[in-house]
């Protein structure tokens, strides 16, 4: 019998968390570090997340279940980027408390519209100014950390660093503090809401973001075509979707040494997410304006929540 299962009810917590912010301030990074393995996938370039994801995190008689959203920003001139938002701020409907990450003392416009949304989201708000570990002058805080209190009085303001994991214990006791009392929505030992086929879609993705972020923003998606076990070996066969010809040839690369590299680097990250053999094949597909198209979004799995 697990721990949280012999803990009484009446002892038990349970609630939703969102994780938001502007693009790259860190928040797929300190959802990570906080469940102690990678779910969300990150990198260096803005809008890395696309969808909404659940981390969940079973601890003693408390469950945490952490809502990890696309950054919100003001540019959202298509779909994909309108789609991201409202996820993002939909989350803020149904949660018990918000994690609103910021970068450092650095405020932006995007920042100011996530206040926005948070300020209405009428449950308690958590402040984290996360990546304090690359400033050298840790007195430079002071004035942002005035700043917040005064923008959100009601708020708490937790200092970090997701990367290198430094005050996340009082992160989490501050968020387990403020959780409802109540039976657990999970089973202790589930650690998301989503398929393995959608995880391994992700890290794919990732791989293509991280190599070529700047040829290839977001206008690359994934679809998973075979999901099937064979013997020891799991056989997966995907599809990434471009908008041009040109994406398509950057991806590919020169005699597919680019596609062949991402393709090498995901199945690594996949065998080690699923614990297993995997044989990982990659086509490139040009599917023109997917990503200003609501119909085509939703075909390939950008619901709204």
């Amino acid at each position: 019998m697990t721990e949280s299962v012999a803990e009484p009810q009446a002892k038990l917590r349970c609630g939703y968390v969102a994780i938001v912010g502007r693009p790259n301030v860190g928040k797929s990074t300190l959802l990570n570090y906080i469940l102690g393995q990678k779910l969300s996938i990150t990198s260096r370039k803005p809008q890395t997340t696309q969808h909404t994801l659940l981390g969940i995190k079973s601890v003693g008689s408390t469950q945490t279940i952490y809502v990890d959203t696309p950054g919100i920003h003001g540019n959202a001139k298509k779909a994909i980027n309108r789609h991201m938002n409202r996820n993002a701020k939909n989350a803020l409907r149904d949660v018990d408390v918000v994690v609103f990450v910021t970068d450092r003392t650095e405020w932006q416009s995007d920042d100011e519209i996530t206040a926005a949304a948070v300020r209405n989201s009428k449950v308690p708000v958590i402040i984290v100014i996360n990546k304090i570990d690359l400033l050298k002058d840790k007195s430079l805080l002071l004035p942002q950390l005035a700043k917040l209190q005064a923008l959100m009085p009601g708020a708490d303001i937790v200092p970090l660093s997701a990367m290198q994991g430094d005050n996340l214990e009082k992160l989490e006791s501050i968020i387990t503090d403020k959780l409802p009392k109540g039976p657990f929505m999970f089973p202790d030992d589930q650690i998301t809401d989503r398929s393995e086929r959608f995880l391994v879609a992700e890290i794919i993705r990732e791989k293509i973001v991280r190599q070529l972020g700047e040829e290839i923003p977001y206008a690359a998606t994934i679809q998973i075509e075979r999901f099937t076990t064979v013997g020891k070996i799991l056989h997966i066969d995907a599809l990434v979707l471009v908008e041009r010809d040109g994406q398509k040839a950057i991806i590919i690369g020169k005699s597919g040494d680019r596609l062949k590299r991402i393709g090498t680097e995901a199945r690594l990250d996949i065998e080690e997410l699923l614990g297993q053999k995997v044989m990982l094949k990659l086509w490139v597909k040009v599917k023109s304006g997917w990503s200003d198209d609501e119909r085509a979004l939703k075909s390939l799995g950008y619901d709204d929540v």
